[in-house]
């Protein structure tokens, strides 16, 4: 997410006592300072930090843009059309609202409706490029005379909303969702209108239906029957015959009047069976490894007898649709071309759930020489197993999901202590968040109930002001939780802290519908088939989301508790998650199959999904790396999806190169991991060959060793086999399949795979079998080598190891990060291109550095507030030898603030303005920055301290 704009800080008012049953155990909201147990955890109903905060006055009231009818208990958050119900930026109406095939919009005299067949792309492809399909407006559809002075919430289900406007005189109620054609409206005091873009043109106009074209979209309106359409000044009426209801569709795109008429006719019979709710089931069968999802419909015929619908259908749902078949022609749409499927009121699809395991078996590493490199790289975190690089949830995750996989490891190659290391911060640092004392402040769950949420403080990324994220933050906690509770289920039990977990699960994406604490799959857009990360969703392009790995990172980690547990509910909900959004990412993040993004986009992957398109950016950072890898991260044992394809693995991979205009130079190890998803022995030789790469946070080199090292002998993921539990994969290598499978339990259990291939697997153990051919540069294959061929194990390095990356810091210096900061950048009130104008200045001096070529990189936070016009801009300066002379001068060109708060990255990729002398190796050498305004008549903020970084191309 984008570093949030601070909001307003509001108290909660003393909640009513009362009980709630969860897992079993009443848990009781309680008055205000007060902690409420959960088993032998607890939680505070004290808020302790910044909270939730919408728009206006009423600011802590989150269903005061919610009418009297719209459904009891907590809001839904986190969706496609949150900001008609949050209202973060407008206290009257909404954001565009993508649903797809239309995107709408809400004004005081109506809907608005686009139908943006076009992309907008800019960037390049080696670039950071994105594509959208910005809200274009068609047509409004209101009532005559209608002003309202805002638009509230009526209702929704799983995939529709209701908007409703009044002015005390008219009224309008729209239902509008994903997938749906149509538009559905109820109206009273006055006369059905449609504005449109421009003079429409009507093609049809026969009773109480009228067919038109408004920028070469096909439109059809369906009155009651008796009732007529008139056409006068761009405007089509209708009094509806009294009834006050009518239906708006759009047509697909057709190739001639005939088959536009047919679309018309066969829509028509559907057209006053509104939809009035949506739902979806799901259901998972671990003996054919099956997942079958229903998508159901109930409508309301407002005339006639039909009870059935028109819906479209998302790439990830068609290519998998079960009972059922699509017609063409089909919807254009930021997702891809959307099927059609006439006269149901549910479809469903059937996938294939592929499995996960805790941790890759250690097949290659579990013995010899490469088994000496793992212990030793093991050893090296037993001191310090999390590695945390902060106490907010996030940074607390990533350290939670690092010791996680350092005990898996070390349970595999017997390494006890280590292990047990790594088990005791699990436990002490979960048994300390999931502990909410009298008076405590930090490392501690609140749960809001105005909002029907719980926050963890100290909060990151927005996730208490505006709930971002709270899946990829509790992700980690869940998935840390699932390791501890294998080898302690007595910590695991309800009774004890299973509970906790329990509330984090559903406080992110709750499972059951029975349950009023939270909204239903909050996170999780059960239509689109993935999640949402904002939770306001207040932007022009609808939600975003960047990091599905984390994402899927929730989903596995569900999956693993549910098991670990005997909770099949739980279980079972993480492979509806984890299935659907694999499917999706496929289709929305990688496109793997071509066909989703703009030919003219130019590349394989985009770092974000927004409603209305994607973007190769990230909201950190524009590098190459970060962009691609924040889809990467972390690497576990549940992301063996993203090696189903491997030759999109190294399409992948090629294009970050290509980019990057070379090998990663940071999250290296993210990167290698994936690389060995789809080229395992290119991965090894990459590791082997950079003995001194730098750790990403929340990684550790026993486990990119052990990854990277163990995929070397197992080949690729097998998606042709499927085992009969859900902790089980298949990999093959030269034709030959390894099957692998991990039991939880304290019981032995035997697993059968779908080609009838069985392997026993031990209580608590993870079992493999199968022929392995050793791969470590030699393509023939043979054996380890006698000798270690990795490098000595070294302790993971810091944040900022060595000289070579360095941060703007607080007082003008150059250095390892600090604490966060910021600086101001005065008003540049002139031109000043290229020439630096009170400047901000940081400096390094005596470096003793080795050129290892290559350029500049640096990634400055910048933000101009609601400013307009303003540029900012960098000169990077080398001394080489500190002798007071400029050897090498770079003058980027000036980053164009947006006048939107929140920071932006100014980045190298912004090219270069001049550049004069040439770089060699640093010698008692100086380095300095200057950041100035070249444009604009007010003041920028610079990110410092922990934030705006340079990174030398020096060794």
């Amino acid at each position: 997410m984008k570093p949030p704009v601070p909001h307003r800080r509001w108290a909660l008012a003393a909640a009513t006592a009362l009980a709630l049953v969860v897992g079993g155990l009443a848990i009781p909201v309680t008055r205000a300072a007060e902690a409420a147990p959960v088993g032998a955890g607890s939680y505070t109903t004290t808020p302790v930090g910044p909270l939730p905060s919408g728009c206006g006055a009423m600011s802590s009231n989150p269903r005061q843009f919610a009418t009297a009818n719209a459904p009891a208990g907590p809001i839904p958050t986190n969706d496609w059309w949150s900001s008609l119900l949050w209202k973060r930026t407008d206290c009257s109406f909404s954001e565009p609202l993508h649903a797809h095939p239309i995107s709408y919009d809400t004004f005081g005299d109506g809907l608005g409706f686009s139908a943006n067949s076009t992309p907008a792309i800019s960037g390049t492809a080696t670039g950071v490029g994105e594509f959208h399909y910005p809200y274009v407006q068609d047509i409004r559809v209101g009532v005559a005379g209608l002003a309202a002075p805002q638009v509230r919430v009526d209702g929704w289900t799983d995939w529709t909303v209701s908007p409703h406007w009044s002015d005390g005189t008219r009224t309008m109620r729209a239902t509008i969702g994903h997938g749906l054609p149509f538009a559905y409206f109820q109206t009273t005091g006055g006369n059905a209108q449609i504005s449109t873009a421009g003079t429409p043109d009507v093609w049809s106009n026969s009773g109480a239906t009228i067919g038109f074209r408004v920028n070469g979209h096909d439109y059809v309106g369906f009155a009651p029957s008796g009732a007529s359409w008139t056409v006068a000044s761009g405007r089509i009426s209708s009094t509806l015959a009294g009834r006050g209801y009518f239906s708006v569709a759009l047509l697909p795109p057709t190739s001639s009047a005939t088959e536009r008429a047919a679309l018309a006719a066969t829509y028509g019979q559907y057209a006053h069976a509104h939809v009035t709710g949506t739902q979806v089931s799901y259901a998972y069968n671990p003996a054919t490894s099956g997942l079958t999802t229903t998508y159901a419909f109930t409508t309301t015929a407002r005339e006639g007898t039909a009870t059935q619908t028109v819906v479209s259908l998302y790439p990830h749902q068609w290519k998998s649709l079960s009972g059922s078949t699509a017609i063409t022609p089909t919807y254009p749409s930021a997702r891809g071309r959307m099927k059609v499927l006439t006269g149901v009121n549910q479809f469903r699809t059937a996938m294939k759930f592929q499995g996960i395991l805790p941790e890759l078996p250690a097949v290659g590493d579990g013995s010899g020489g490469d088994l000496a490199t793992l212990t030793g790289h093991l050893a090296a975190t037993r001191a310090n197993p999390m590695d945390q690089r902060g106490n907010d949830t996030y940074w607390t995750g990533k350290g939670l999901g690092r010791a996680a996989r350092i005990a898996e490891i070390a349970d595999q190659v017997n390494d006890t202590t280590t292990r047990d290391s790594a088990l005791n911060a699990i436990r002490s640092t979960l048994t300390d968040w999931f502990t909410a004392s009298s008076g405590k402040t930090s490392r501690v769950f609140y749960y809001d109930n105005n909002w029907g949420t719980l926050i963890g403080y100290p909060a990151s990324y927005g996730s208490d002001q505006e709930l971002n994220d709270h899946h990829f933050h509790y992700g980690y906690y869940i998935a840390a939780a699932a390791t501890l509770a294998k080898f302690d289920p007595a910590w695991a039990a309800t009774s004890r802290y299973g509970g906790m977990v329990d509330l984090l699960i559903r406080d992110a994406n709750n499972y059951r519908r029975d349950d009023t604490r939270f909204p239903y799959l909050r996170d999780f857009d059960i239509y689109a088939g993935h999640d949402w990360a904002s939770g306001h969703g207040s932007f022009g392009s609808g939600n975003n989301q960047e990091s599905s790995s984390e994402g899927m990172n929730f989903a596995s980690a569900l999956i693993q508790w549910g098991q670990t547990t005997g909770d099949t509910a739980v279980r079972d909900a993480g492979v509806f998650l984890y299935t659907t959004q694999a499917a999706a990412i496929q289709e929305y993040w990688f496109d793997v199959s071509d066909q989703n993004f703009p030919a003219a986009f130019g590349h394989s992957t985009v770092g974000m999904v927004w409603g209305d398109g994607g973007a190769y950016a990230t909201w950190f950072s524009g590098e190459p790396e970060m962009i691609q890898g924040i889809n990467l991260l972390p690497v576990t044992g549940g992301h063996l999806y993203l090696g189903n394809n491997p030759a999109y693995v190294r399409t992948n991979y090629a294009e970050l190169v290509r980019n990057n205009g070379g090998q990663p130079t940071v999250w290296q190890d993210i990167l290698w991991q994936f690389q060995a998803l789809g080229d395992p022995d290119a991965a090894l030789a990459n590791l082997r060959a950079n003995p001194g790469y730098t750790p990403e946070e929340g990684e550790s080199r026993a486990h990119t060793f052990h990854w990277i090292r163990n995929l070397a002998a197992l080949g690729n993921v097998d998606t042709t086999v499927t085992g009969n539990h859900p902790l089980s994969a298949v990999f093959s290598r030269n034709g030959a399949r390894t099957y692998v499978a991990s039991n939880p339990t304290a019981t032995p259990i035997t697993v059968t795979f779908s080609n009838g291939t069985t392997l026993a697997v031990g209580a608590g153990k993870t079992a493999s079998t199968g022929a392995y051919t050793w791969s470590g540069g030699n393509a023939a294959g043979g054996v380890p080598p006698t000798t270690p061929t990795d490098p000595p194990p070294t302790t993971d390095p810091p944040t900022n190891p060595g000289t070579p990356t360095r941060y703007l810091l607080p007082g003008g210096g150059l250095g390892a990060a600090g604490s966060a900061a910021t600086t101001t950048v005065a008003a540049a009130n002139g031109n000043h291109d290229g020439t630096p104008t009170n400047a901000q200045v940081f400096t390094a001096t005596g470096l003793n550095l080795a050129y290892a070529g290559g350029q500049t990189a640096f990634d400055l936070f910048v933000d101009a507030g609601t400013a307009v016009g303003n540029g900012v801009q960098v000169r990077i300066s080398y001394d080489l030898t500190g002798n007071g002379s400029w050897d090498r001068v770079e003058t980027g060109r000036y980053f164009a603030t947006d006048p939107v708060a929140g920071y932006e990255h100014y980045t190298q990729s912004a090219g270069l303005s001049s550049a004069t002398g040439t770089l060699g190796a640093l010698s008692n050498g100086t380095v300095r920055v200057e950041v100035w305004s070249a444009i604009g008549n007010n003041p920028t903020t610079v990110g410092i301290g922990n934030q705006s970084v340079l990174r030398l191309p020096y060794s």
